[in-house]
């Protein structure tokens, strides 16, 4: 069952259980429309800190051009 919870301000992560142990997806969203900003397979407790550097990276390039 895939949930959801918040990164930061305007950042978010919805993560599901799959075979090879659970997907993470980071994302922000524009008015109504979802957009998916990076994905990995999260093996460790603590997000990564280069996946979440990424996702910011592309949130701010998303938001601001």
């Amino acid at each position: 069952m895939p949930l959801v919870r918040k990164m930061g301000p305007g950042l978010w992560e919805v993560r599901s259980t799959i075979d090879a142990g659970i997907a993470r997806v980071l994302f922000t969203t524009i008015g109504s429309v979802m957009v998916l900003l990076h994905g990995f397979v999260k093996k460790a407790a603590k997000t990564p800190a280069d996946d979440l550097k990424l996702a910011l990276r592309r949130m701010k390039e998303v938001h601001h051009g």
